[in-house]
């Protein structure tokens, strides 16, 4: 990353995306040391390296939590977000009409969100009602930076820039309206490292023939505009970033975001309003060119997890696929743990050793 943040010209980035759709051309002729020692654990390991793209599969879909709660669940297509995307306005009352903005979340909370007595479903003037996201922050501003300083190879400055390219990337790859009604992330892929010969393959098959371990949702939210519209002009968030030195002097960060989607049916007439809540963790390394082979203004990925509620399990079609309350049925509830998607009081990694889960489980409320 240099000091003035220049972003990689236009052409050798549609060169990258053409070559990502395509599937990649293979290794760069200069490989970066990252993609180097992922190589070489490959051969020397049966599975995937411990930490590199790792991810929790897509593992609750509805069932008795939300039949109990005949709140209907599903997905969101609008966003709110600062800089190109704008900021929405709060929703109100305790959870719904008057409700009081949480603060910043600037360190892990003990606990889940309280609940309430009578939980009540959402409506199209309040689709968060009923739901702790109802105080979260709109787009954007519910994702908590923290205060820079320099670190590794990185000044305060630099350190500065590069949270706000990482938020940058939060908001294009999860909160821009274009690609939640499901077009290419082309402005989130843009800041990362095109270097990574593993992640150009991962992009090519995930947006050409995406299954269990190339799936998109793993990093950017898409639904079909053709199945629901948003409810209302907000996508809630919480979540927070911090940052280390990581391996050669880089700058590693990691983002922990649960971000809330509402929506109605494409088609119809029917005010029914559905939730789909994604958490992600996405750790990424901002690498010294010196060291790494990379390009001005891009990261390279270490890893990442996703943990979905009413977006579909065990469906690998590119897309989060909520269900309204009359696809919900006891016969399609999870056979996995209970989960609260709600609680941020831990970790996913932390979460699975718990539940001892990775399949469909059953979200407790949505």
């Amino acid at each position: 990353m240099s000091k003035g943040g220049a972003s990689v010209p236009d052409e050798e980035w549609e060169r990258f995306l053409k070559d990502a759709e395509a599937g990649g051309r293979g290794a760069p002729e200069e490989p970066s040391a990252r993609a180097r020692m992922v190589a070489r654990r490959l051969r020397e390991e049966s599975g995937p390296p411990a930490g590199w793209r790792t991810h929790t599969p897509a593992r609750r879909r509805g069932g008795r939590g939300w039949a109990a709660l005949g709140v209907a669940a599903a997905v969101a297509v609008v966003v709110v977000a600062v800089g190109p995307w704008g900021i929405g306005s709060w929703f109100d009352d305790g959870d719904g009409a008057n409700a009081t903005p949480l603060a910043a979340e600037s360190e892990r909370p003990t606990g889940a969100p309280a609940r309430e007595a009578a939980e009540r479903p959402p409506t199209l003037d309040e689709p968060f009602r009923g739901s702790p996201a109802a105080r979260w922050g709109d787009g954007a501003a519910g994702i908590h930076l923290p205060e820079a300083r320099a670190t590794g190879w990185m000044s305060r400055t630099e350190v500065a820039q590069a949270l706000t390219r990482t938020r940058d990337f939060l908001a294009a790859s999860s909160l821009d309206p274009a690609v939640l009604r499901g077009e290419r992330p082309d402005r989130a892929i843009a800041l990362i490292n095109p270097h990574q010969s593993d992640v150009r393959s991962f992009l090519g098959k995930a947006f050409g023939a995406p299954d269990r371990e190339n799936d998109p949702l793993l990093l950017f939210s898409r639904f079909r505009s053709s199945d629901v519209r948003p409810a209302g002009d907000v996508v809630k968030t919480r979540g927070r970033v911090t940052f280390r030195e990581g391996e050669r002097g880089a700058l590693e960060v990691s983002t922990d975001i649960t971000y809330v989607y509402p929506v109605v049916r494409a088609e119809g007439d029917s005010d029914e309003v559905a939730r789909t809540i994604v958490r992600r963790e996405v750790v990424m390394s901002w690498d010294d060119p010196s060291k790494i082979v990379t390009e001005p203004g891009t990261f390279s990925l270490v890893s990442y997890r996703i943990d979905t509620t009413n977006g579909g399990c065990d469906t690998y079609t590119g897309y989060l696929t909520p269900a309204f309350l009359a696809e919900r049925t006891d016969a399609a509830a999870g056979d996995g743990a209970e989960v609260d998607p709600y609680d941020r009081s831990t970790t996913m990694e932390e979460r699975m050793r718990e539940t001892e889960d990775e399949g469909c489980g059953t979200a407790t409320r949505s």
